[in-house]
């Protein structure tokens, strides 16, 4: 598969159904994700990939309504950093862009291995820390929504249903992108 395919095959769909992940598909997306760029090679992203029943239990405890659909997750990624973990360059920190770029890498690694990774803000951030070990220092920026796509959306609100069958409206080039300066 060329990456044009992948990015265009990439979506965050919700009606998901558990698959068998073996821990080579885990090293795999791991791998992805640290080839990401990063601010003076800092790395500053941390990763609990997380399929053990019991744990998953707790984070699905953790999900804000509307997140039911990810019960049916064969695996969930945790994303966590701390702003000292990377560059910081007048007064910008750089460590939200650069674990967002090694997501990134790892979301479209998933789409070629035939996985749905969803990214989500919807938990309790404090919560999901504690059942996972997470220093409360540290930053819980999303966690990932892994299995398989299916078509049974029994899960999923009717709102949601209708998401799963088309693409949802993506912003035009001009709407987005400018040249040589910002218009509005």
């Amino acid at each position: 598969m060329f990456l044009d395919d992948i990015i265009e095959k990439r979506r965050s769909f919700r009606a998901l159904k558990k698959t068998s992940l073996k821990d080579d598909t885990i090293k795999k997306l791991a791998q992805a994700a640290r080839l990401a760029p990063s601010c003076y090679n800092k790395q500053p992203w941390r990763y609990v990939f997380v399929k053990d029943k019991g744990v998953l239990n707790g984070l699905y405890e953790t999900l804000s309504s509307g997140n039911e659909w990810a019960k049916n997750s064969s695996m969930i990624i945790a994303v966590f950093s701390e702003k000292n973990e990377d560059c910081i360059v007048a007064k910008r920190n750089y460590y939200l862009f650069d674990t967002g770029m090694s997501v990134g890498f790892m979301l479209l690694k998933a789409t070629e291995l035939g996985l749905v990774a969803h990214p989500i803000a919807g938990y309790s951030e404090s919560s999901a820390k504690e059942v996972l070990n997470i220093p409360e220092k540290k930053r819980l920026i999303t966690l990932i929504i892994v299995g398989k796509k299916t078509e049974n959306t029994e899960m999923l609100s009717d709102e949601q249903t209708e998401t799963e069958k088309k693409r949802p409206k993506r912003k035009k080039f001009n709407e987005f992108a400018f040249l040589n300066k910002y218009e509005k």
